[in-house]
């Protein structure tokens, strides 16, 4: 009996595990959360290239991700309502801070559905802590949808970081919260 009682305490407790772990960043569907980001490989073993995407910047602008190559980039999807989110920005900021002269940026993918009357102030007003001084968002914003998430194989979770090289191939994915250090060895070893 006592060896019954202890069975159901450690499943129950993997359990808590599981659901803790799976649902501690905002999700946009179903949760798996990465902290280390995985290798992303095609069915042959290759990195993927990075999709054929055109975004519309908070002026309505075009941006293709095509432009970008050459440089190493982030494809950050990301919610002004998403605390992660809001917790990863002030990294983002530094390390576009950092690395932009030597061909890196971020783009960050705006995934609210009230569009460009929620993300467009929002950008333009708060102000993030980069090293003790307050900082606005320093890097590309674009407005994602449905269309925009299914070329990049859809979301788990917010936010997402997708890490693409210089020609275009696609490195490493992370769903929920990236870890910093990771985050930036990652542009450094693609620099």
């Amino acid at each position: 009996m006592r060896l019954v009682k202890a069975a159901n305490f450690i499943l129950l407790g993997a359990m808590l595990w599981v659901v803790t772990t799976n649902f501690s960043g905002c999700h946009t569907g179903g949760a798996s959360v990465n902290t280390t980001g995985s290798q992303v490989k095609d069915a042959n073993g290759n990195k993927p290239m990075e999709p054929d995407v055109t975004f519309k910047d908070l002026d309505g602008k075009d941006v293709t991700l095509a432009s970008l190559k050459g440089k190493v980039v982030i494809v950050n999807f990301w919610a002004t309502w998403c605390d992660p989110c809001r917790e990863e920005i002030p990294w983002l900021i530094e390390f576009q801070q950092k690395y932009a002269d030597k061909g890196f940026t971020f783009v960050g993918i705006a995934t609210d559905e009230e569009g460009k009357s929620v993300v467009q102030p929002f950008v333009q007003t708060t102000n993030f802590n980069v090293n003790g001084h307050p900082t606005l968002m320093n890097y590309p914003i674009v407005l994602g949808g449905d269309d925009i998430e299914a070329k990049f194989g859809g979301l788990l979770g917010l936010p997402t970081s997708i890490v693409i090289s210089r020609d275009g191939k696609i490195q490493k994915k992370y769903i929920g919260i990236a870890n910093r250090a990771s985050l930036e060895k990652d542009i450094q070893a693609l620099l």
